[in-house]
């Protein structure tokens, strides 16, 4: 670790996500890391690498600067980049699974993950069971002999249940399996998993990190220099790897995270108590709700409580659509944690693919991810959408 990178560690999360992963040029004294636009790099003799980069999919500087500081937001000695989410979930269970394993996820995981496990890895000899992430008693009965992973998301996608990661640590230690955290929704501002015991962080960095709509990425994080070695053996291997624009839209994004986040969590909280006021809306889940069951976890293991809200709506599928429908500040659309506000069915979008199995959404569900906009504004899109 270099003097800067150590006089970093010991610095405030909005300064890390400002100065990680890169210093100034010492030559032309840029401020922020080039787009190192080259697949390829010049060779001082057969062998003689310059900084370690031969080959664009191999390593790039652009991409070495994000990784650099993604491992330092979510205090992870290893980070690693990729195309999407999806390519850093593939990377992930590739890793660590091997045919006759298992492994437990959320019994209501992303649809893309849960797409990926079951109509994929299961044709490769891999079993798994649904448990609730919020029911401690579920999650170690769905372990067998066989587990090599506990999954979680926490909040998870889209019914925002909590799972106690210090806990769920302790049980995957047990079964001796490893413990991967998807931690897209919260970020690693409001939630840091490796700290409580996670092995693996996994983001998908088009969500918050990135959080302009405009880029498509992921990350592993972990602390775990074997894990880490087989993630950039893959993400080499298999080639999914962040490009350097994509990668330097991604840092940039991460730069405003923190402000960005406290306002997303602040407007969240002005939508919530609104909600929860209206006929319409039969039940609104936000970890943030005094009776939420997994309140007293998350406001232990996070900062704030997000920015992303579910409801059910009193009118059932057709209300929710309507909802959808009806909105006109609110964009309807799929993905999450831009500045913009979104809102989607997901039992007809994200997570169609759960459509007759264990992990089915309610139709009477809508998902929110509530922007940075002029929360008054979102208010009143809302009421006018919903009477």
């Amino acid at each position: 670790m270099s003097d800067h990178e150590e006089r970093l560690e010991a610095e405030g999360f909005a300064t890390r996500a400002i100065h990680a992963g890169y210093t100034p040029d010492p030559g032309h004294g840029a401020v922020n890391p080039p787009i190192v636009a080259s697949s390829t790099f010049a060779q001082d003799g057969v062998g003689g690498l310059r900084d370690g980069y031969e080959y664009g999919r191999t390593g790039n500087p652009t991409r070495t600067a994000l990784e650099g500081a993604l491992a330092s937001l979510e205090g992870a000695a290893h980070g690693r980049a990729f195309a999407s989410g999806m390519a850093a979930t593939d990377t992930a269970l590739r890793t660590l699974l091997r045919p006759g394993d298992h492994i437990v996820i959320p019994d209501d995981a992303y649809g893309g993950t849960f797409r990926l496990i079951d109509k994929v890895f299961s044709q490769w000899g891999i079993t798994y069971t649904p448990a609730a992430v919020g029911d401690l008693d579920a999650i170690a009965a769905a372990v067998t002999p066989a587990t090599k992973v506990v999954w979680i998301e926490t909040p998870t996608n889209p019914l925002l249940s909590i799972g106690d990661i210090a806990a769920i640590s302790g049980i995957a230690q047990s079964a001796g399996a490893r413990f991967v955290v998807d931690n897209t929704f919260a970020s690693p501002y409001l939630q840091q998993p490796l700290a409580l015991g996670a092995d693996v962080v996994l983001h998908s960095t088009t969500k918050y990190i990135g959080g302009h709509s405009d880029v498509v990425g992921g990350a592993l994080l972990t602390s775990d220099e074997e894990l880490d070695a087989g993630f950039g053996f893959l993400q080499n291997g298999a080639g999914a790897v962040a490009g350097p624009f994509d990668a330097y839209l991604t840092l940039r994004g991460a730069k405003t995270l923190a402000v960005r986040m406290e306002q997303h969590c602040t407007n969240a909280e002005a939508v919530v108590d609104d909600l929860t006021r209206h006929p319409a809306i039969s039940q609104v889940l936000y970890p943030g709700l005094p009776d939420h069951p997994g309140h007293e976890v998350a406001a232990r293991q996070m900062r704030r409580f997000g920015g992303m809200i579910s409801i059910r709506l009193a009118g059932g599928r057709e209300a929710a659509l309507d909802l959808c429908r009806r909105v006109e500040l609110f964009t309807l659309a799929e993905s999450l944690g831009g500045i913009e506000s979104l809102i989607e069915h997901p039992g007809a979008m994200t997570h169609a693919s759960t459509a007759g199995s264990a992990l089915e959404v309610p139709d009477d569900l809508v998902r929110l991810s509530v922007g940075i906009e002029d929360v008054v504004d979102l208010l009143a899109d809302l009421d006018q959408a919903l009477r």
